[in-house]
């Protein structure tokens, strides 16, 4: 009888640790942005003005998400060091502060995003007819904020835990769930954009209340209260105000190159729109083997194993530029037919190849960025993190200025001068993340950092 299949055979000791996690979390990560495209294949039968509603209403919840993921990411590195210490009890403790933050940070989102609704569709540019449908789905799917981040923090405390494995089966099942509540809210009982907005607030819920249920068994297991502990809801907050301004900083460059792009003129954003997409969907495969990595570094710091540690930052970059090696052939082999995909313009088509040149050359920088960003959260340095995005945040904007300042209105030059100031932020970004994974002063040991 053949043997049922497993993870291929290894060579290096790390590569099936990283295996393990890499791959669920690969696949989880791929899960979530389905939520929201089912809504789009749903909501656009609706007609134009349902489906720039829910355009616009999901920007605004797709920037909250990004905001809080430092719940997922500070819950990860802050448990797999108890777990590496081998007091697992400890590490849920982390848990049970990391949801009650995640409560309270959801309801205050809700009584904060509820009455400016209005301001932020607006601000988004919402036209009168778009606007209602707008207001429908981002008041709805507010609810869900305590559910979404829960979500966040319990999927934290599973990797810190070493467990890629359930939190895909709570994405998959969470998404598999929203698909048929949507279809039959909205197709179904006529519900509108509003059944589409309360089949995610309920699969959310519903995903919320698994993880719940497992850090409950797990608490009562290990006898650690379910109350929440003060310090170690100032300890959460401390951490995730760091990975706050290190999420805000990354997102102003992405911002001010989307605006950049705007003011080069109509063909080169929407060129830039078509390789910023294909650059984040690569990242966002990279952004597994960096999950693994806050998990994995996690564990060895926290069981005082400095050389483990060495050895697997070592290993994961090497997966890192390995990844990015591969995706920058991949990018090359796609490209000269990648704008028939997107537009029939031939000047939006010649920006896209230029572009792309520049896209696939920073595939293996993007590899080791990603994989020493991870790392380096894994080891509790959310505050070098944070200073170090500031700083290369600051030193991209003039770049990007420059590039707005420099093109003339007859340049072809100027999308892929936009993009190579890019790349100056992320070589920054890598010098910056590589020097410190070169030295020690992030290799802090003990099931807590200070």
């Amino acid at each position: 009888m053949p043997k049922p299949l497993s993870a291929p055979p290894f060579r290096h000791a790390h590569d099936r640790e990283i295996f393990r996690l890499a791959v669920p979390t690969f696949f989880a990560l791929v899960s979530e942005p389905l939520f929201l495209l089912t809504d789009s294949a749903v909501v656009g039968r609706l007609g134009t003005e349902a489906l720039g509603g829910l355009g616009v209403a999901s920007q605004v919840l797709m920037t909250l998400a990004n905001l809080c993921i430092f719940l997922a990411y500070g819950t990860t590195s802050a448990v797999a060091r108890r777990f590496g210490a081998g007091d697992v009890g400890s590490g849920i403790r982390n848990g049970v502060d990391g949801l009650w933050l995640a409560v309270l940070i959801g309801i205050g989102v809700i009584a904060v995003g509820w009455p400016l609704s209005p301001w932020l569709v607006s601000a988004l540019g919402a036209s009168a007819d778009i606007t209602p449908h707008a207001l429908t789905y981002l008041r709805i799917s507010l609810l869900s904020t305590p559910a979404l981040l829960v979500i966040m923090a319990g999927t934290g405390v599973l990797r810190g835990l070493q467990n890629a494995r359930t939190p895909l089966v709570v994405a998959v099942a969470s998404n598999l769930a929203n698909i048929v509540l949507c279809v039959t809210f909205v197709l179904g009982l006529g519900w509108g954009i509003a059944g589409s907005a309360w089949a995610t607030v309920i699969a959310q819920t519903a995903g919320a209340a698994v993880y719940v249920a497992i850090v409950v068994r797990a608490a009562r297991r290990h006898g650690v209260s379910l109350a929440p502990s003060a310090s170690g809801l100032r300890s959460s907050v401390a951490a995730g105000f760091a990975l706050f301004v290190r999420t805000v900083s990354l997102r102003v460059v992405l911002v001010v190159t989307t605006a950049v792009a705007a003011r080069l003129g109509d063909p080169e954003i929407a060129a830039h729109q078509v390789a910023f997409q294909l650059w984040s969907l690569l990242v966002f495969a990279m952004d597994a083997i960096a999950i693994a990595g806050q998990a994995i570094i996690g564990r060895h710091l926290g069981s005082s194993d400095v050389p483990g540690a060495r050895a697997a930052t070592r290993r994961m970059v090497e997966w890192g530029v390995m990844a990015g090696l591969l995706f920058a052939a991949v990018v090359l082999l796609v490209r000269p037919w990648a704008p028939l995909l997107f537009t029939a313009d031939p000047e939006v088509s010649d920006l896209i190849l230029g572009a792309l040149l520049v896209v696939a050359a920073l595939q293996p920088v993007s590899g080791v960025v990603m994989v020493l960003d991870g790392i380096l959260m894994g080891a509790g340095d959310q505050r070098y993190l944070a200073w170090a995005s500031f700083w290369t945040m600051l030193a991209h904007l003039p770049f990007a200025a420059l590039v707005l300042w420099a093109t003339p209105e007859d340049s072809t030059f100027g999308l892929m001068g936009l993009w190579l100031a890019f790349g100056v932020w992320m070589l920054a970004r890598g010098l910056t993340l590589g020097l410190r994974a070169s030295g020690r002063a992030w290799l802090v040991t003990g099931a807590t950092r200070p």
